[in-house]
This record gives structure tokens, C-alpha cells and sequence, in this order.
């Protein structure tokens, strides 16, 4: 049986981010593909094959083409085991993407070589940064026409604010693209588009092998070998610390429609990415080799599988062994729990897994148990922190819109919130709903899960309203005093805590003047 050290050494806890389009869902597919997890891509957007994508199975993400919610998806590849967590890409869900950030070890940055970096990737970055998260880069869609890849380099750096070092050089783009050197290992993949197979490698021993000539023609390798000095000089050597401490970003280039320079990226990637880290509690550094099982929730789905309405909270294993049956202390509510159905996943297919280590995803069917950021441990008092709420931008009421499904709307609203689709607030005027987003795609999100899922109907009506706002003091005479004044503006989350519902900014200046014993706070992290 593994240790518990090599069962870490052996783990890659990724996330897939990019702007909606880049081919973030396809280059999933081909990952899965790669470990024998699926054996037939789907092509999500054609209708050849009715297949749609592996990891987008939620209705509405089959009509749109677009993934809504994160998915889980592990599998083994050579000796290592491999989670990948596939997130959203559309800007309206962005929220569920920075928590799925703060369950990753490293990330996988998808840009789409004709449009180079695009705004959500600018933002997703952000968020690595701040937590020194490594990232590799994957410039797709090399088929097809777009910029020349030494631009694309400098609008990566100038752009994420990053270094970058290619660890792949394209040979030409768009129709005339015939294939990759692979500067990592030092060999010539050719290209022929095909979706299912993955392409021919040529052995080479060195860049001015006469074999290169043969198979790209003479200008071609010219050129190559010109460009490869180039970047010799321009770029710094590949520096694995400096990729660790996310200061260097590795580039593949490649095509994942077509499965090309997806297995270069793969099989550096299971080399370089760093296995699972320590993970800083706010009592203490928490090791992964630590014996005591500990972990956190950081996302909670509803409805995964439509014929039983269950929902399941995502656990990410940050120390020790987690099994199955074993008694486990859910420190919010101090209670003691043990899971019989503890299940990993293939996105959809759920398998009931019998342990897990540092790094996997553990499915936990919740029955109404769980929050985001909860925390469970083997029995001691740490609480794992850094899983914002961000004050939501766009506000709208709910209303009932059939009298005789008042439980099920009410259900549906508090498991989708629970999973962190939206925020609701009570308002303590009116006692009318209020549900907040980042988005407007997330309401018709919710009216559509609540229809075909809850059998609820809702509908929105309009609401203008600038900001909401959590508000604390340490003086209860100054709280009670503000609340009154602003008696028609005071909500409450669903935690019960205080929010002000600020109806333009000039309000909000002016209750911060008025009010300075209150502390006005954007995230629900305070």
C-alpha cells in the first residue's frame, strides 16, 4: 500500500481557466482523453455527434454551449493521479471560478492565438497572482489563422504580468501549419488535422537534424531554427523555481480540437506542476502530510443528478487520509458526521471512493449540512479561510409567480444559494426577496434550474440599487442607530448578518460620513 507521502507526490490538482471560447471545455476533453478516461470527444458545439462535452452536463450549458458550473474530473496518467477542475469562463459566473482558484495547486491558462488575451483572462490572472498560483499557458487554435506567436509572447507578458518561456515553437499558422518542436523534449511533432488521433513525432536528435528539412521543407526549418535562436537569446532558460513560485509562465502552443500539442503539455505538466501545497488555516500552516485528515468545502451543487434531488458539497482533502465511515468534526456546528457515499468524479458518473488524499475532490451528498468554506477535520479547531463573497452588482426582486409551488420556489432558492449561484438578501422593510448577482446571465440561470429542477416558477422585478454592503461597529448604540435611520435600506444575508442596500454611490459616500463609528465592507470575508 502507498504511503501517504507518495500518494501526495503523485497528485496534480489543477484548474482550467479562459475567456468564454478559447477552447478551455475542449482542451478538457482531450486531457480526459489522454487518460483513458473517455474514449470518444465530443464535439461540443457540432451536431455530428450528440455527445456534448464531457464536463458540461447541465441542461442549460447544453443549450448554450457554454459551462455554467465547475466541474470535477479525476483520472490517472502514467504514475500520476490527475484532478482537474474545469471552471466557467463566462464572465457572469466568475465568483464560482475565484473559489474553485483557492481549492487548485497550479493552473492552466487556455488563450486563443487570434485573439490573444482577452479581459476575464486579465482578471483570473489577478487572482493567481495574489495567491502566487503557477501557471502554464496554452495558446490554441493554432490551425487556424491568428498573430504571429512572438506577439502573442510579448501580449502575455505585458498583459498577465508575467514572464513567459515557450516550451513549444509552431512551425507557420492557419492553413499552412505543419506541426510543432517540442523545445522541452527536443522533437518534431507533425501535424495532421484529425480530432480522434493524435498526431505523428518525429525523432531528432538535435535542431539541425537534416529530418527536420525533410518534413517541413527547407524554408520552413529555416525558419524555425531562426526562430529558435531568437527566443535562445530573447527568453531566460526554463527555471522549474521560477515557475513554482509563479513568477515564470511555461507556453505550449498547439490545436486541442484537433488534439495537437495537448500530450507535450500534458506530460511536461505532470513533471513540472507542484503537488499539493501547505495550505495556511487561520490557526496555523496546515501540511499536507500531516496525519489528521482536514479539508474544505468550496462549492456545493444541487440537482447533479436530476432523478434525486440531492445536493452535493465539493470537498477539497488538504491533510491526511480521508475515509469513508470515519467519524469527522464539522467545526461550524461542532457536530460529529460520517459520510456512508463519499463519491470522486468523472464529471457527471460519481464512483463511491473509499479513501482520498491531499489534492482529490471528495463529492459529500449534503442534505442541507454544508456551506461554502465550511471545514472538516479529524477533531481539531482550525478553520480554513479565503472563500469570498463579492458584493453583487446587479439586483432584482423574486416573486412567487405560482401561489400553489410557494415550498418548491423556496427550496430551490435556498439550494441554489447555498451553492453560491447568487446572494439573497431579506429586506427588513418589506420582507421581500432580493437576489443579488455579478451578472445578468445568473438570473436566467436560476429561473431556468428553478423551473426544470424545482418545478418553481419566479419572476424578477426590477430593482435599482447600487451596492450591498455588510456593515459591523463596535459600538451597538451607533448599529442601532444607523439601522433605524436607514430602517427602508437594511437587508439581511442568509446568514442573518446586516446588510445596507446602498441606492447609489453618492448614499453610500454620504452614510460613510455620517456614520463613522460603521465599518461598510465589499466581501462577506471580514
Amino acid at each position: 500500500m502507498a504511503t501517504l507521502n507518495e500518494e501526495i507526490k503523485r497528485r496534480r490538482t489543477f484548474a482550467i481557466i479562459s475567456h468564454p471560447d478559447a477552447g478551455k471545455t475542449t482542451l478538457t476533453e482531450k486531457l480526459l482523453l489522454f487518460g483513458g478516461a473517455i474514449h470518444i470527444a465530443g464535439a461540443v458545439k457540432s451536431n455530428k455527434i450528440k455527445k456534448t462535452a464531457t464536463s458540461d452536463w447541465m441542461e442549460i450549458e447544453k443549450q448554450r454551449g457554454i459551462s455554467v458550473a465547475t466541474s470535477v474530473m479525476g483520472f490517472n496518467y502514467g504514475e500520476y493521479k490527475i484532478n482537474i477542475l474545469d471552471t466557467p469562463g463566462h464572465q457572469d459566473f466568475a465568483e464560482d471560478t475565484y473559489r474553485t482558484l483557492t481549492a487548485v495547486d497550479s493552473v492552466i491558462i487556455v488563450v486563443d492565438v487570434a485573439k490573444g488575451v482577452e479581459q476575464q483572462t486579465r482578471k483570473l490572472m489577478e487572482v493567481c497572482r495574489m495567491r502566487n498560483t503557477p501557471v502554464i499557458i496554452f495558446v490554441n487554435k493554432l490551425d487556424r489563422e491568428g498573430r504571429d506567436p512572438f506577439e502573442i509572447l510579448d501580449e502575455l507578458e505585458s498583459e498577465l504580468k508575467i514572464a513567459v518561456r515557450p516550451l513549444s515553437w509552431p512551425i507557420n499558422i492557419g492553413a499552412k501549419f505543419k506541426g510543432v518542436y517540442n523545445i522541452y523534449e527536443r522533437s518534431l511533432d507533425l501535424f495532421t488535422p484529425n480530432k480522434q488521433k493524435v498526431t505523428e513525432r518525429v525523432e531528432i536528435d538535435s535542431v539541425d537534424d537534416p529530418r527536420i528539412d525533410e518534413s517541413v521543407g527547407e524554408t520552413d526549418a529555416a525558419k524555425l531554427r531562426e526562430d529558435l535562436e531568437l527566443i535562445e537569446g530573447v527568453y531566460p532558460d526554463f527555471d522549474e523555481q521560477e515557475y513554482l513560485n509563479g513568477k515564470l509562465a511555461p507556453v505550449f502552443f498547439g490545436s486541442a480540437l484537433n488534439t495537437f500539442g495537448v500530450k507535450e503539455l500534458l506530460d511536461c505538466f505532470v513533471k513540472i506542476a507542484p503537488a499539493p501545497k501547505p495550505i495556511q488555516a487561520e490557526e496555523r500552516l496546515i501540511e499536507p502530510q500531516e496525519p489528521d485528515f482536514s479539508g474544505f468545502v468550496f462549492k456545493i451543487h444541487a440537482n447533479m443528478d436530476p432523478n434525486h434531488r440531492s445536493c452535493i458539497a465539493f470537498v477539497k482533502v488538504c491533510s491526511g487520509r480521508f475515509e469513508r465511515n470515519a467519524p469527522y468534526k464539522h467545526i461550524r456546528s461542532g457536530k460529529v458526521m460520517k459520510f456512508a457515499a463519499p463519491t470522486a468524479f468523472m464529471a457527471q458518473k460519481k464512483n463511491i471512493v473509499d479513501e482520498a488524499f491531499p489534492g482529490d475532490i471528495v463529492g459529500i451528498p449534503d442534505t442541507g449540512n454544508f456551506k461554502i468554506g465550511d471545514t472538516l477535520t479529524a477533531g481539531e479547531q482550525i478553520h480554513f479561510k479565503g472563500l469570498p463573497s463579492f458584493s453583487p452588482e446587479m439586483f432584482k426582486y423574486i416573486e412567487n409567480d405560482d401561489p400553489m409551488k410557494s415550498k418548491q420556489l423556496e427550496k430551490g432558492i435556498r439550494q441554489l444559494m447555498d451553492e453560491g449561484v447568487a446572494q439573497m438578501f431579506t429586506n427588513q422593510f418589506n420582507g421581500r426577496k432580493i437576489i443579488g448577482t455579478v451578472g445578468q446571465l445568473q438570473f436566467e440561470v436560476i429561473q431556468y434550474r428553478l423551473l426544470h429542477e424545482y418545478g418553481a416558477q419566479c419572476r424578477w422585478e426590477p430593482l435599482s440599487l447600487y451596492k450591498a454592503c455588510w456593515i459591523e461597529s463596535d459600538d451597538a448604540e451607533a448599529l442601532e442607530a444607523f439601522k433605524k435611520r436607514k430602517h427602508q435600506f437594511m437587508a439581511l444575508d442568509t446568514d442573518g448578518r446586516d446588510v445596507f442596500l446602498a441606492d447609489s454611490g453618492y448614499v453610500l459616500q454620504m452614510a460613510q460620513n455620517d456614520f463613522p463609528k460603521i465599518r461598510f465592507h465589499f466581501s462577506s470575508e471580514f
